[in-house]
């Protein structure tokens, strides 16, 4: 019977795996090419994958929920459509029996680990791997001594590595130095009560990942945030000028956004210790200028799409980019990559009429920029012939930072020279 192996798609660069989130085809359901086999997650990311081949669908071997790494075979459709039971190919088995030769030999669990392993949750934030949680289940690791192993995978995630790590240090009698990890405590929430008459809405998928980001942010860094006022009547005057003109050569709108990116990437190059992240004892400034822009999506969750090498585009350059990601990131047509790799976000209060905002660092960036609305106010104006009083465009800057490896001296410069670059902004400037 000749088959065809179903892989877990490769999504982007720095993506080593992926949730199935849905299964939209049953074993015994005929296929056609193109058709929608399944839905996957990574991170904020849902992408559907359809089949590559007509045939029908013979084995699933993933269930919905499971964590799975990218290159492993996940189906098997049959192609002369002879229905269920087919086996992965000798060649897809040869290549999942040579990655398993990395993993420890650990042995079948029990059917008391097999329970533990069910009720182990990703509640902390964090998703554990089919692996890792087998291991604990062996080891007699508890929930709670699970969340409080220091993860090196992405967004915090426990590794093989991470818990057998662990593990030897417990039995050597270092586990102190073995978990010092950025949750070593665990905070319990208050007890919530609904009352008669109160709606309970769930929590989808992003919803649940957006707060576990932002708890961890929290507990991770010491926020604390600047604020500075900006003149913007140059760039608010310029913009209202030439914004017909760029539409009509370049079919793209210019909104302030492309703007505020240029002066942030700017000033990002003159101030690298903001373009930086932590780990461990060590500060990684960033080469790269990624600066990312928070988007609010029609589902009411949030998503941050990024700007790659902001710094080395022009003006056009980061309109044309800002608004693809914004519009894929509205349609749900965003690929893992787009919001990879940040190194500095904006997120802009102003578009709903707010005055300025503290936000949220995203980790593991090391700081954020809040933008506010943009007002008319009276301003004292210094002229060779006195001061006067005029009406100017004005706008609050806020900056969030990790105050662990950013003082205020640094903030403050940073904050003070964006202000100047866009207060200077050339009015006479060509589209």
């Amino acid at each position: 019977m000749a088959t065809f192996d179903i892989l877990m798609p490769k999504m982007g660069e720095s993506i080593q795996e992926a949730t199935i989130t849905k299964w939209f085809k049953s074993v015994g359901d005929t296929i056609e090419e193109e058709d929608v086999l399944l839905e996957i997650a990574t991170d904020k990311v849902d992408s559907e994958i359809p089949s590559p081949v007509d045939g029908v669908l013979a084995k699933v071997l993933f269930e919905e929920g499971a964590l799975v790494p990218v290159g492993e075979v996940i189906a098997v459709i049959d192609l002369e459509g002879e229905g269920a039971g087919a086996e992965p190919s000798e060649k897809a088995k040869e290549e999942t029996k040579d990655s398993k030769k990395e993993e420890p030999a650990v042995k079948e669990p029990s059917a008391t680990e097999k329970k533990q392993v069910k009720e182990y949750s990703s509640d902390s934030g964090r998703f554990y791997s089919p692996l890792v949680k087998s291991i604990a289940a062996r080891e007699g690791i508890s929930q709670n001594e699970l969340n409080s192993i220091q993860g090196t995978g992405h967004n915090n995630r426990v590794k093989k590595e991470d818990i057998l790590d662990y593990i030897d240090n417990k039995r050597s009698g270092s586990q102190q130095a073995a978990a010092q990890p950025i949750q070593a405590k665990t905070v319990q929430a208050p007890s919530v009560t609904a009352s008669a008459g109160d709606e309970i809405v769930k929590m989808d998928r992003m919803r649940k990942l957006i707060a576990d980001h932002m708890v961890m942010s929290k507990q991770v860094s010491p926020h604390v945030t600047n604020f500075i006022e900006a003149d913007l009547t140059n760039i608010v005057l310029w913009r209202n000028k030439v914004k017909e003109e760029f539409l009509k050569r370049e079919g793209q709108k210019l909104t302030f956004m492309p703007i505020f990116i240029e002066a942030v990437a700017k000033s990002l190059k003159k101030y690298p210790g903001i373009n930086a992240s932590v780990d461990g004892e060590n500060i990684i400034l960033r080469k790269n200028v990624n600066v990312g822009i928070a988007v609010a999506l029609p589902s009411g969750n949030l998503i941050v799409p990024v700007v790659k090498n902001a710094d080395q585009k022009s003006l056009i350059g980061v309109t044309v980019d800002m608004n693809k990601l914004a519009n894929d990131a509205r349609n749900n047509k965003l690929n893992p990559d787009d919001i990879q790799g940040g190194t500095f976000t904006i997120s802009n209060f102003g578009s709903f009429g707010n005055l300025t905002g503290t936000p949220i660092i995203n980790q593991p960036q090391a700081a954020i920029l809040a933008t506010g609305t943009i007002e008319k106010k009276p301003a004292v104006i210094e002229t060779p012939t006195g001061d006067v009083i005029a009406i100017r465009h004005k706008m609050i800057l806020a900056l969030t930072y990790d105050h662990r490896i950013i003082d205020g001296a640094l903030a403050g410069g940073f904050l003070k020279y964006l202000a100047d670059s866009l207060e200077q902004f050339d009015m006479n400037r060509a589209v």
